[in-house]
């Protein structure tokens, strides 16, 4: 019996940077909405595999959220414990 016809692979399409996409330059801590799309639903920051940010701006986004938060604009991480 003849192998089924396979599909060639193609690469996986890479990541949209959204601070390019939307033209910002820096970020800014009070710009809630935007770092608002760098967490998830459990408050943690997403890696920068999942957000398709570069090195420099992860660390820019990740050191705007910890002052967020500072400020109470964003909640902590929740604990796994109810």
């Amino acid at each position: 019996m003849p192998s089924p016809a396979r599909k060639p692979m193609r690469p996986p399409r890479r990541k949209v940077n959204p601070l390019h996409a939307k033209r910002i330059e820096t970020v800014d801590w009070k710009d809630v909405a935007l770092l608002r799309t760098f967490i998830s639903d459990r408050g943690k920051i997403r890696s920068r595999r999942v957000t398709g940010l570069t090195p420099q701006q992860q660390r820019e986004v990740a050191i705007a959220i910890k002052n967020a938060r500072e400020m109470a604009l964003i909640p902590y991480p929740r604990s796994g414990r109810t």
